[in-house]
């Protein structure tokens, strides 16, 4: 079991833990508490449940990911990813229902990482991860403009075409105070950190939108209108769990799961690339999945590793789990001293924040440069994206992975009716001329969603110890988006450490695709050859340009 969940946070206190560590990581806490506190209350509204609930689902989950998970920095709470599910859950099953399907999510989560599952999800391409991303996104934005422009819609469609119809025979009943309060708020938030960086722009609009409502008694909704007195404490309450209906729970419950994992590793990834770590995936599975079973007994709603608060948490300094820990108590204080205050703030201030977290979400840059890369990722791409808008995230999911495992096989079979491009001088398999400091990997095989992750992994760790790469690619036949995305990452990565890389034995289509994405400016545009012989030379070159600055040095 030792090898399947180990929490990053003995082995920190094993290895040895400072006092500046400890400074660092309660200051990192404290300003990701404060960032953490306006986006859980908006989650929550959004979600159509209490704003209190939002609260103890950033402690008690928050706490317990920290505690208990697989990252250095990892910070877990409510996010927006999460947003469209709840509403259906709880529209079809009550709230009580949506409890239930969140136990049994943390269930899933954590038999996922027992089986060690966690790499499995690497399986899933970058297409779809992107499609049904920019997808919530563009849902969440819908969500919140009945807010954002004060109206009083009854019974509002829950589908997405009837939203917007309902938005558009309405327009003309806009309230002009609450879309100036939703406006400015947006502004507020995407502009006040150029002017009070260490000040979040959420609690500045939150400030300044319930001063300007409560002072002026401008007619705008508050919390209050739709949730009366917000308590100041949670208890421990039990879901009413009716067994024979147990069965209606699995698919919403299977959903949530997928997406607290994808959304956890991906947030844990990306924070990896932040702070040179590797975080141990079945231990971060077991942990979300522990706080999503835990967290429904307080009246909490489902939670994942958050991306936005976890690069925060970093970079303000945090290192160590124990600053998710402090963000955790900071929001407990908070809640407790100042959560009766939080039924003043203006529907449409929360409107605001979520309408520029739904921008952060939508991922356009990545979904436009994949509208410009292969048939097959674009198909994918677009096939997810619409399906999580106008049907179902989980309908989505599952016909995204099934379309990316029949147009792998389709391409497969494509090649083998053409004939490949044959580079004589690139078969030189004799490394004994290679100098000392110019490490050499080969990739065989097609660069793709299934494959990327491993590849990619193995040339990162080989790649930091040699001063010069060369990267043979001549049995590439073809790259997808995903092995793109992880391709360049991990150039990045080795670009950081001070190495450089030459490829060798690229094919034209090949070439192309990592030209599409800015791979030949990372590495520099003279350092992909066709052969291999042409590379060794160039990176011979390299090699002593880097001696001679070291010694010069």
């Amino acid at each position: 079991m030792n090898d399947i969940f180990r929490p990053k946070i003995f082995t920190v206190f094993k290895a040895g833990y400072t006092k500046r560590q400890l400074s660092s990581d309660v200051l990192a806490g404290i300003v990701v508490g404060i960032v953490a506190l306006p986006l859980a209350i908006a989650f929550a509204v959004a979600s159509g449940v209490s704003p209190e609930r939002g609260l103890v689902t950033a402690i008690v989950a928050g706490f317990l990911i920290s505690f208990l998970g697989g990252s250095r920095v990892q910070i877990g709470g409510p996010t927006g990813a999460f947003i469209v599910i709840i509403v259906g859950v709880i529209s079809q099953y009550g709230f009580d229902g949506l409890l239930i399907s969140t136990i049994l999510a943390g269930i899933l989560l954590i038999l996922f990482g027992v089986l060690k599952l966690g790499a499995l999800l690497k399986y899933f391409p970058h297409p779809l991860i992107v499609g049904f991303t920019s997808g919530i996104a563009l849902v969440i934005f819908s969500t919140q403009v009945k807010d954002a422009l004060g109206l009083n819609i009854e019974n509002l469609p829950s589908g997405f075409i009837g939203k917007w119809q309902g938005y558009l025979a309405n327009l003309n009943f806009t309230n002009l105070y609450a879309l100036g309060i939703a406006v400015v708020t947006i502004l507020l938030v995407v502009f006040s950190k150029k002017i009070l960086p260490k000040v979040p722009g959420s609690i500045i609009a939150i400030v300044f939108g319930t001063a300007a409502v409560q002072i002026f008694k401008l007619p705008v909704s508050t919390i209050e209108t739709f949730f009366g007195e917000i308590p100041n404490t949670f208890h421990f309450e039990f879901p009413k769990i009716s067994f024979e209906h147990l069965g209606y729970y699995v698919q919403p419950a299977l959903t949530i799961a997928l997406l607290g994992a994808i959304e956890s590793l991906l947030s844990a990834v990306v924070s990896d690339g932040m702070i040179g770590s590797n975080h141990r995936s079945n231990t971060e599975l077991i942990a979300q999945g522990v706080a999503n079973v835990v967290t429904p007994f307080f009246g909490g709603i489902p939670a994942t590793g958050a991306i936005a608060r976890t690069a925060t948490n970093v970079k303000n300094g945090g290192r160590t789990p124990v600053a998710g820990i402090i963000h955790a108590v900071t929001l407990l204080l908070i809640m407790l001293f100042f959560g009766r205050w939080v039924k003043l703030i203006p529907m449409s201030v929360l409107a605001g924040i979520l309408i520029v977290v739904a921008y952060n979400m939508s991922e356009w840059r990545t979904f436009r440069s994949i509208l410009k890369g292969s048939v097959f990722d674009i198909l994918v791409l677009l096939t997810t994206f619409f399906l999580t808008v106008l049907v179902d995230l989980t309908v989505a999911i599952e016909v995204g992975v099934v379309l990316s495992a029949i147009l792998f096989m389709k391409r497969m079979a494509d090649m083998g009716k053409v004939i490949p491009e044959r580079i004589d001088s690139d078969v030189i398999d004799d490394y004994s001329t290679v100098p000392k400091g110019i490490g050499i990997y080969e990739i065989s095989g097609p660069l793709f969603f299934a494959s990327a992750k491993e590849y990619c992994e193995v040339l990162k760790s080989m790649g930091t110890v040699s001063k010069v790469m060369i990267i043979r690619m001549r049995h590439v036949p073809f790259v997808d988006a995903t092995g793109v995305h992880n391709f360049k990452e991990a150039l990045k990565i080795l670009k950081t450490s001070g190495t450089k890389v030459v490829l060798s034995g690229v094919n034209n289509a090949v070439c192309a695709d990592i030209k599409k994405a800015g791979i030949d400016e990372l590495i520099g545009k003279d350092n992909i050859y066709p052969a291999f012989d042409l590379a060794l030379e160039g990176a011979k070159k390299l090699n002593e340009e880097i001696s001679k600055k070291r010694k010069s040095a």
